[in-house]
């Protein structure tokens, strides 16, 4: 402990993106694996292009200085900012409190003994962007276990997770993999999380049909955004923590997400979800990957509009692709148009919705 806050930058980005960070943090000192000290290079070359102050260049030796601890267990212990899914990355403020419960809940609630024990099972946690539930299937024909945990950087990673039922053993393997995607209960560290209407702030019906946004409140949830106090006003508008994602709730408590608020297609005054047409998509034998947007339409206000990547030697056209998720979805849902091309993702993998969204508004009408 040395008195500062802590901030880790991914080994992936450029040195544009170190420069606005480093900038955006106000960093005093950076500490560079060797591997990566060309991009630090770079990075500091175009701090010398601007007026900002440059970091510190420290060589660090033996010291035996005192151990400077936090006064209070809110006092921030690192900053963490947020994937590049949006063109603004928000900077994350973790606190000494945060940080401890949500270690402690992680290893009680995964069952991390002292000692490995069953050492031909593989367990495995995946996080990120929902599983399709065919992905979810093949892996477990390879004997991997896979259970999906949900939750965003500002609530210290898993905020929910699939909390299995003996009783779900007798389903099938799609099924199985089907629930393992999307049902989810709240993870230990938080004091509640739940689906509530985003104007009356009431909590919806546990029907599995009322939607929702998802909202968290407790000690693992951001202390602020750095620098940012109006994204933090708007997060926590009503007490609460508003994920952006729309989901319903079951008789059981369990919750399913449906949506993006943000990626919801609005098209001849009904509401439609892009994640289960992606989960159609996904199911078709030549897609690799694939992601769903609105393209806006005079006379249906939005339409949707498939971007796909396809898997290497295969060919289809779009109307094989459309024809392909109207066997499966009602025809108002699945796509209209479709593109062939690369997926733009972040450094961890996710698909960078708002470059397809804006290619898809540049497209024009199709009424």
């Amino acid at each position: 402990m040395a008195g500062a806050i802590l901030c880790t930058l991914t080994a992936r980005h450029d040195p544009s993106m170190v420069l606005m960070l480093l900038k955006h943090l106000r960093a005093k000192i950076i500490f560079v694996d060797c591997q990566l000290l060309e991009v630090a290079r770079q990075a500091i070359d175009l701090f010398n292009k601007t007026e900002t102050e440059l970091p510190a260049l420290v060589l660090i030796s033996e010291s035996d200085g005192s151990v400077q601890r936090p006064l209070g267990e809110w006092d921030p212990i690192s900053v963490n900012y947020t994937s590049e899914t949006t063109l603004q990355p928000k900077g994350v403020v973790y606190s000494h409190r945060g940080a401890y419960l949500k270690s402690i809940a992680t290893f009680l609630l995964h069952g991390m003994g002292l000692i490995p024990v069953y050492l031909w099972t593989v367990e495995v946690m995946t996080g990120g962007l929902l599983p399709p539930p065919q992905i979810l299937s093949k892996m477990e024909g390879l004997g991997f276990s896979v259970s999906h945990l949900y939750g965003l950087t500002e609530t210290y990673g898993p905020g929910t997770y699939c909390a299995w039922k003996p009783e779900w053993d007798s389903l099938s393997s799609d099924q199985r993999s089907s629930i393992k995607s999307r049902q989810w209960v709240q993870h230990l560290g938080l004091e509640e999380v739940d689906v509530r209407d985003t104007v009356t702030m009431e909590s919806v019906p546990s029907d599995g049909k009322s939607l929702g946004e998802i909202m968290f409140r407790g000690n693992t949830v951001v202390s602020g955004y750095y620098k940012n106090q109006e994204a933090m006003d708007k997060a926590f508008e009503g007490g609460w923590f508003h994920s952006g994602d729309l989901a319903a709730k079951h008789p059981d408590g369990y919750i399913e997400v449906k949506d993006r608020l943000k990626d919801v297609i609005i098209s001849g005054g009904e509401n439609m979800s892009s994640v289960e047409v992606e989960t159609v998509l996904y199911s078709h034998s030549a897609v690799l990957e694939a992601t769903l947007v609105a393209h806006p339409d005079d006379y249906w206000g939005q339409t949707p509009c498939a971007f796909v990547k396809l898997k290497e030697g295969c060919h289809v056209d779009a109307q094989e692709i459309i024809g392909f998720c109207r066997d499966h979805l009602p025809h108002h849902t699945s796509p209209r148009t479709v593109v062939f091309e690369d997926l733009p993702e972040t450094l961890t993998g996710k698909i960078q919705k708002f470059i397809p969204r804006e290619k898809a508004k540049a497209m024009g009408s199709l009424s």
